[in-house]
């Protein structure tokens, strides 16, 4: 029996790569700057990138379907408009409130999955058309201003415990489970390789009898509560309502899931990759501000990074070929 080689041992570069990615980030930032490798900078890189990071386990499920939804960050917005406004205007109870800005964000979700499964639009088409409806709709409802007097319950994932001298942030470790959870979900569960399978072939999954649409149109709902989600969070850490929120959010969680290794043809990706994708985001943004770089620097790296990801992802598809 012939031995398996040291290379079909090994993980999948596009497992791999994000993870060795991150290291050596850390490693250069680490020579940079003393302050980069204090656990209290960790836990604040953790702090920065929560918002995105929740936002980015709903775009990672729709990219392994092989969509892409543009409307994430402003439906995010939207969100946290609702949720705020019913609780400091109407006077809500701030589970209800949340409950109702998490349904908004749903309902969007469920509307872009509607489109693309029944009337078989396009993602990229359908998420800039919504993108642009819950922009006008968070700008018209607030008035364009920030909603503030909140309920302390909205606030409280924004507050931190210790963990030994180093705070963390309750929203941080809500982030990270959220994460294990989803990873759970696509490893181990049926539905969860559903999600694999029609991002991989949806016409070959579909003849198996698996119900390609239910699939996709329950991707699209899941993410909206993921972006209902981060809503909350986002309110949290700042602690008032912005209408102006969630502006380049969506550009920052398709970073995340590209750098962590997702591919943008679907069906290749695992999850974890995306929140190490969103860590480098953040250690990149962080080591790139503690050594005084101005921040324009910070997206021409983010940029060429993202290029550099799909190359190599569009490269490792014809070697497979």
């Amino acid at each position: 029996m012939r031995m398996t080689s040291v290379k079909e041992k090994l993980p999948p570069i596009g497992t791999l790569g994000p993870a060795i990615a991150l290291v050596l980030a850390c490693v250069f930032f680490a020579s940079q700057n003393e302050r980069f490798m204090s656990a209290g900078n960790f836990s604040l890189i953790l702090q920065q990138v929560m918002v995105v990071g929740v936002i980015a386990i709903g775009q990672t499920l729709i990219i392994l379907t092989a969509g892409i939804d543009l409307s994430c960050g402003m439906v995010m917005a939207l969100g946290g408009i609702v949720m705020t406004k019913f609780a400091a205007d109407f006077g809500l109870p701030a589970p209800l409130a949340i409950l109702c800005g998490i349904g908004v964000t749903t309902l969007f979700g469920l509307v872009n999955g509607l489109l693309v499964t029944r009337i078989k639009l396009p993602p990229f088409i359908v998420t800039l058309g919504t993108l642009n409806i819950a922009f006008a709709i968070t700008q018209l409802y607030s008035n364009a201003q920030t909603v503030t007097d909140l309920p302390p319950l909205m606030t409280d994932l924004g507050s931190t415990f210790k963990l030994g001298d180093t705070a963390i942030a309750y929203g941080s470790v809500l982030m990270l489970a959220l994460y294990l959870c989803m990873w759970f979900y696509l490893r181990e569960t049926a539905a969860g390789r559903h999600v694999y399978a029609v991002g991989n072939n949806p016409e070959a999954t579909r003849l198996t009898g698996i119900p390609t649409e239910r699939v996709l149109l329950g991707v699209y709902v899941m993410a909206g509560v993921f972006y209902g989600i981060a809503s909350l969070l986002s309110v949290a850490r700042t602690g008032v309502g912005d209408p102006n929120a969630g502006q380049t959010e969506n550009l920052d969680a398709i970073t995340a899931v590209v750098l962590g290794g997702t591919s943008l043809f679907g069906g290749r990706g695992v999850i974890l990759g995306t929140l190490v994708g969103a860590i480098i985001v953040g250690v990149l943004r962080n080591g790139l501000t503690l050594m005084g770089v101005q921040s324009v620097y910070q997206v021409l790296i983010t940029g060429i990074l993202v290029i550099l990801a799909v190359t190599i992802d569009q490269l490792s598809r014809k070697g497979a070929r």
